[in-house]
């Protein structure tokens, strides 16, 4: 069997992080005087689109915000966040077959301590945060070229409309999980290649 490679988002994906992360980023907006969240639904259109990109549409200072994260970022609870139960054995089993690794909006140093908390330590080849690019689309196509990977045989894994997006122009196949942050109705609108419901389904990508 050819190995396939699967690019995971992290926040929502592997981890159900919602409420740490959408408290982080708002204290970091208070921090630098820009307190553009006013709700739940304010925070999560901001993943319509690439994060950093949407932030700077609304006028926040990227550099004073990335500034504002570090000791924020320092202080995050992991005990706070909760797993997404049934992943961890499909990612293991994945990772026996395939090349996986992540691509996301956050830290290489967060990501790797939500890893180790949730028992994902030594699934994944490498990790495409905030601190290597911020365009999603540049990071896929880092990947391809990083891992050899034909686009046919390479997979986002994700679970916001934005993220669906970045994947689409990058010309690799899209997953959208049901179990993070924006909704399946609205996942389903921006018609990833695969709409996923439970973690076993994943198997069979």
């Amino acid at each position: 069997m050819d190995k396939k490679l699967f690019l995971f988002d992290c926040d929502g994906v592997l981890v159900d992080s919602l409420d740490v992360f959408e408290g982080t980023v708002r204290e970091c907006l208070a921090v630098i005087g820009q307190p553009i969240i006013k709700s739940r639904e304010d925070f999560l259109d901001l993943f319509d689109d690439n994060f950093y990109s949407a932030i700077v549409q609304k006028g926040v200072d990227l550099d004073a915000f990335m500034q504002a994260a570090v000791p924020i970022l320092a202080r995050v609870n992991y005990s706070e966040m909760n797993e997404v139960p049934g992943l961890a054995p499909v990612v293991a089993a994945m990772s026996s077959s395939h090349f996986l690794a992540i691509i996301s909006s956050g830290g290489e140093k967060t990501i790797r301590n939500q890893l180790a908390h949730f028992g994902f330590d030594g699934c994944f080849e490498t990790i495409l945060g905030s601190d290597f690019m911020l365009s999603k689309i540049d990071k896929i196509h880092h990947a391809l070229t990083a891992f050899q990977a034909d686009k046919d045989q390479t997979y986002y894994i994700c679970d916001t409309t934005g993220d669906v997006r970045e994947a689409k122009t990058a010309g690799i196949r899209t997953v959208a999980v049901t179990w993070g942050w924006h909704s399946r109705k609205r996942l389903a609108a921006a018609r990833p290649d695969y709409l996923v419901d439970q973690p076993h389904e994943l198997l069979y990508l």
